[in-house]
């Protein structure tokens, strides 16, 4: 899956496709969100504070899975 760059001191990239959300943090991996509507991924994506909207929005939320990279 294509992942975006972004500015997090905590998240690395972030993509979404099919309602499958990916996420890669600094430190822990990458995981897959699954269910995802996209305007939560754009909201994600557009957010001041990642951290703060995975945390908000989408740890808890959603089922996930880390990914063997």
């Amino acid at each position: 899956m294509l992942r975006n760059r972004v500015n997090s001191s905590n998240i690395a990239s972030i993509g979404w496709e099919n309602g499958t959300l990916e996420v890669e943090f600094h430190d822990s991996g990458v995981y897959q969100y699954s269910g995802v509507p996209e305007a939560v991924y754009h909201a994600f994506l557009n957010a001041y504070s990642k951290g703060g909207y995975f945390h908000d929005h989408v740890k808890d939320r959603y089922p996930y899975r880390e990914v063997a990279l």
